[in-house]
């Protein structure tokens, strides 16, 4: 594990942010993270909401949650990304 931070991609509220979550594939709930800003905006938007963790901090957020792991710059399409949708 790094603690170099990474850019995580989260749902924004009015006074809050929740981490967003991503379906594998094979149906597991994952979390996703990139190493730049450039990298999420590539692959969600620019208009993705983020925060900064570093990766023991997200690990340990999503540790009860059920979430299979932690992919780190993904490389799929946003398409692809936008229609797993979150768990």
């Amino acid at each position: 594990m790094s603690d170099v931070p990474l850019c995580v991609p989260v749902r924004q509220g009015r006074f809050s942010a929740s981490l967003r979550l991503f379906r594998t594939a094979s149906g597991g709930r994952t979390a996703v993270a990139f190493s730049s800003p450039l990298r999420l905006a590539q692959v969600l938007g620019t208009r993705q909401p983020w925060v900064r963790l570093s990766e023991p901090a997200l690990r340990g957020m999503i540790r009860d949650l059920g979430v299979t792991g932690v992919v780190v710059d993904p490389a799929g399409t946003t398409a692809a990304l936008a229609s797993a949708g979150a768990a």
